[in-house]
């Protein structure tokens, strides 16, 4: 037994190790077996992740080109090596003396053209030429020796000796008919030049102008207005209400400050220029309302045989009352008719008054020179004796002095 035991011990030992071999192959393919199942052939299969991948590449600058060679003029010398100029007694001359240059041209007032796309400015307006007053055809052309006083401030109006005043010597004649007659007075004139001229070329010669006595040439600016035939007033500078806030001058005739202080400065006012037929106010909101202050005033007027003429500005005016009281001719407006600067507005005005007019024999209106003022009267008068009116100085309408 012991010798069998013996002899049988090796075959099972070498059939052990091949079964262990044997499982080594086996688990060596299923482990292969297993990896391409999870991670995929290279040649087949299914792709389980992509990852995009992108190449850049980075470009370095490129070096700056070489700068070009110069160039350079090769000025070859003549053979017998540089001859001097020969030049002529002409050249000679400039050289030694030279023209004078010519100046350089003005800079051009154009403005330098803008590059595309630019704003432009608008280019500065050009100022139009001053206007010059028309010059007068003999001195003291458009007034009568006989009704002037002088005196070291100038001319100052008076009645002639004859008993004719000024109201009637300057006054413009009028038809003497029945017809409703019409004033329109304009003020303002004599201040700018441009808007004086323009009234007094535009509008019909028996619209009445007022001028301010303050420029040195009105007297020229009346002379042309007075050819044109229009009847002229002085404008005389009189205390607003706002005053000083608004205030017409160093002549201003004021309240409260004496008979002799403010007759001064009437005559100062008075002895601008000549030719006028009355005297109106310049603002004098407050003037106007002032009995105490206006009659010393209205009765000197009334001595120089002079009208007063009320524009109509102040609603609490006492004129009328004391010019009647003292004997000074008197106007005055019913109504202004440019208190509204627009055309429909100042041709309602005008058609108000021919209603007045119409209604009463008589109406008056003022303005100032404005150019739709102008240019709205100028168009209304054109049409009025096709209506049965008259266009009237200012002198026509005033009220009779009781005294002289």
């Amino acid at each position: 037994m012991a010798a069998s035991s013996m002899i049988g011990q090796p075959p099972r030992r070498g059939a052990f190790v091949l079964a262990l071999a044997w499982a080594f192959v086996v688990v060596g393919l299923a482990s292969i077996a297993v990896a391409v199942s999870v991670f995929g052939d290279r040649n087949g299969g299914d792709v389980v992740a992509t990852v995009p991948i992108q190449i850049r590449k980075i470009a370095k600058a490129a070096p700056p080109p070489p700068p070009p060679p110069p160039v350079i003029d090769i000025v070859e010398t003549p053979p017998g090596g540089i001859v001097t100029a020969t030049l002529s007694p002409e050249e000679l001359a400039l050289i030694a003396h030279p023209p004078a240059q010519a100046p350089a041209p003005p800079p051009s007032s154009q403005p330098p053209a803008a590059p595309p796309g630019a704003t432009v400015p608008p280019a500065a307006p050009v100022a139009p030429p001053p206007v010059v007053p028309p010059p007068l055809v003999s001195g003291l052309n458009i007034a009568n020796p006989a009704l002037i006083e002088k005196t070291p401030q100038g001319p100052l109006p008076r009645i002639a000796d004859n008993g004719l005043p000024p109201m009637r010597a300057y006054a413009v004649p009028v038809a003497s008919d029945n017809r409703p007659k019409i004033a329109i007075v304009i003020g303002g004139l004599g201040i700018s030049a441009r808007a004086t001229e323009y009234a007094i070329d535009n509008l019909p010669g028996p619209v009445t102008l007022a001028f301010a006595p303050y420029a040195n040439d009105v007297q020229r600016w009346v002379s042309a207005a007075r050819m044109k035939g229009h009847e002229v007033l002085l404008e005389v500078p009189m205390e607003p209400y706002d005053f000083p806030d608004s205030d017409p001058g160093q002549y201003t005739l004021r309240t409260g400050v004496g008979e002799d202080t403010n007759t001064k400065k009437l005559v100062w006012s008075l002895t601008r220029f000549t030719g006028y037929v009355g005297v109106t106010n310049l603002l004098g909101g407050r003037m106007l309302t002032d009995a105490n202050a206006l009659e010393p005033m209205l009765a000197y007027l009334s001595r120089r045989g002079l009208l007063f003429y009320d524009n109509g500005t102040s609603q609490h005016s006492v004129a009328g009352d004391v010019a009647s009281r003292v004997g000074t001719p008197f106007g005055q407006a019913s109504l202004t008719i440019d208190s509204i600067q627009a055309a429909m507005e100042i041709d309602h005005r005008l058609s108000d008054l021919e209603t007045e007019a119409r209604a009463k024999g008589s109406a008056v209106g003022s303005g100032f020179l404005y150019p739709v003022t102008v240019d709205r009267v100028n168009v209304w008068a054109r049409g009025l004796s096709g209506r049965g009116l008259v266009l009237a100085p200012i002198s026509a309408l005033v009220s009779a002095p009781k005294k002289q």
